[in-house]
């Protein structure tokens, strides 16, 4: 395997777990802008963690597309090769989700 698949399986491995290791949107945007003194933070729903993941997936599934394509001949995939990349990618979520919702914090 070239570098350029390792660097896709790690940027997928990161890109992952992103949505479940912070509290904001993309690890980038504060979900509510305006926080007042003496309350807890707020957290993300899981909707939207779902929906990260989702977009996070296309965005992997874009960059690796890039490089194919740079690297040399462009592959047609079918709906199996999606579905599979997709299951591998929720599985790539393991750690982050555990981390978020099994863990128990005292």
């Amino acid at each position: 395997m070239s570098a350029a698949g390792w660097f896709i399986v790690l940027l997928a491995l990161v890109g992952a777990n992103v949505p479940f290791l912070n509290q904001r949107l993309f690890a980038v945007v504060p979900i509510h802008l305006a926080s007042k003194v003496g309350r807890r933070a707020p957290r993300k729903n899981a909707w939207i963690r779902i929906a990260e993941v989702i977009v996070l997936y296309f965005v992997v599934g874009a960059l690796g597309f890039m490089l194919e394509a740079r690297a040399g001949n462009r592959f047609e995939q079918g709906w199996q090769f999606y579905a599979i990349t997709f299951s591998l990618f929720i599985v790539l979520a393991f750690p982050g989700f555990t981390y978020q919702y099994l863990v128990k914090r005292r």
